[in-house]
């Protein structure tokens, strides 16, 4: 125990000394929010990673697809790398910050809002990213939750209060330079931590080959007739592990607090760098979550009366107590710098797209600061609130309130997003259109789930409907909308190809 605390003490020493030192950054809403936009490859791409990855990845996500999957669930994390890292960082990275630096953006409504010159679309998108991330935050505390539960025997409540007041300090002081550079001391813990795990677990299996053998024994009858079904290429149901990897996958390409991360990135050569890093550090850490949440049958779980996120505490739970530790501090570093990550994405949405120039006409860059400032307390608080409420009433599973989220958004913004970067004629309606089609059906999957199709019925597929429709929607409309200002948009792009003059040696003719 007293190791654990002095690693905790430590490790909260660190971040709350980071966020002081980064106060000078963050004196204007452009270094607050985008650091400047002068942040290099290496900082980018783990912050990139680690708000990716989070508790709800290492506890709920590869607890419950591990145990459905089996380790096939690997595919997964395979396809965050190569998906959600590698392709997102190479079709949207470069255009992204090319685009928004053009527009003067500082968030994805803010983009929206120029890019289409329409007001109403930049507030009605800032609210839905208000609304939903509100339960991506909430899982965020629930997973970390168990681990604290097993490794300190604290109350819940007390965990998610020290969660919520330490991201809340270092984020408010030092803004999105600060949160980077936490980042970057968290992904490495992350990466040597679930290394270390995997090993670990394996090891209490007698081995790799050992605890392969032992999940090829195991039988299911009520998810698999096939024999060695959780020990198969392709797991036991091909189909739903094609929707998770979609929707964790290519969902990130409409999340705010991911494609942000692209706005503040230093130069063209940093996006080159940074798109190798992401992806090595997506294949070790959510490669790793998912093969090691793939051996879960392997240990003594009663699923039916604890849940799935009981499953990865109980694997961890064998483990020596110093390497409990690192597990402890590896998951509260992924919670807390995703939880930072979606805090800043918030607050400033709700200060720069919604109250500037709608409810307050002229907002000076000091109310604004303070203003963001403020709404990090406030959404902090709704999110810690809500987490409680769901843990002591067992609302909904983890993996759940993600899927509802990440359906939601990605549904809403991605098809308009990327449109937007490689089409000139997206148009305005089009972009209503999919964000009231990508937000309601989640919304009327939430509250009628019983009355969707089987196959939607569940929040991850009905989210992966959402994101695949409305990359046909976006262009339909589109080709019947009136068209966007032409001249206005031949601007923008040109910026992505500028024209220069070189000097060139008078060349001998004939």
């Amino acid at each position: 125990m007293t190791v654990k605390i002095i690693l905790l003490v430590a490790f909260f020493a660190v971040m709350v000394a980071v966020g002081i030192m980064c106060r000078r950054r963050a004196t204007d809403v452009n270094g607050f929010v985008l650091g400047g936009r002068t942040v290099g490859p290496w900082l980018t791409a783990f912050a990139y990673g680690t708000s990716y990855f989070s508790a709800v990845i290492f506890v709920g996500y590869a607890g419950q697809f591990g145990w459905r999957y089996g380790i096939a669930s690997t595919w997964i994390g395979l396809g965050n790398a190569f998906i959600g890292s590698l392709l997102a960082w190479g079709i949207l990275g470069r255009r992204t910050r090319i685009m928004t630096q053009h527009f003067s953006a500082a968030t994805m409504p803010d983009f929206f809002g120029k890019r289409f010159e329409s007001g109403a679309l930049k507030v009605f998108a800032s609210m839905i990213v208000f609304v939903f991330l509100v339960p991506y935050t909430a899982s965020l505390y629930n997973g970390l939750s168990r681990l604290f539960g097993m490794a300190f025997n604290i109350d819940y409540v007390v965990c998610i209060i020290i969660m919520a007041v330490l991201t809340g300090v270092y984020v408010i002081a030092g803004g999105y330079m600060a949160t980077a550079i936490n980042d970057f001391i968290q992904g490495i813990i992350m990466l040597f931590g679930i290394v270390a795990v995997v090993l670990a677990v394996l090891k209490s299996q007698g081995g790799l080959q050992q605890a392969l053998a032992g999940l090829a024994a195991v039988r299911d009858e009520s998810v698999s007739a096939m024999p060695g079904a959780f020990n198969s290429f392709l797991g036991p149901d091909p189909f739903n592990l094609l929707c998770v990897v979609l929707l964790t996958s290519l969902g990130t390409w409409g999340l705010p607090q991911m494609v942000q991360k692209f706005y503040a990135i230093k130069s063209e050569a940093a996006i080159k760098k940074g798109t190798v890093i992401s992806t090595v550090f997506a294949i070790v850490v959510a490669g790793g979550c998912y093969f090691l949440g793939g051996f879960g049958r392997l240990f003594n779980i009663n699923v039916a009366a604890e849940g799935y996120d009981a499953i990865i505490p109980e694997m961890i739970s064998y483990l020596p107590q110093a390497l409990i530790a690192v597990v402890v501090i590896l998951v509260l570093s992924a919670s807390m710098s995703t939880l930072s990550s979606l805090v800043i994405a918030s607050s400033s949405t709700l200060t720069i797209d919604f109250l500037k120039g709608n409810i307050i006409k002229n907002m000076s860059e000091k109310k604004q600061l303070l203003t963001m400032r403020a709404f990090i307390v406030v959404f902090i608080a709704i999110s810690a609130v809500i987490a409680v409420i769901q843990y002591r009433n067992n609302v909904t599973f983890i993996a759940q309130l993600m899927g509802v989220s990440w359906g939601a958004l990605a549904g809403a913004f991605l098809a308009p997003f990327l449109y937007s970067l490689y089409w000139k004629k997206v148009s305005k309606a089009a972009c209503w259109v999919n964000f009231i089609f990508g937000a309601g059906i989640m919304v009327l999957n939430m509250f009628f789930r019983s009355s969707f199709p089987t196959v939607l019925q569940s929040p991850i597929n009905c989210g992966t409907f959402a994101m695949l429709a409305g990359m046909v929607i976006v262009p339909i409309v589109s080709f019947i909308s009136p068209k966007p200002d032409k001249a206005r948009v031949e601007e923008a792009f040109s910026k992505y190809d500028t024209k220069v003059e070189v000097s060139q040696k008078r060349a001998l003719t004939d």
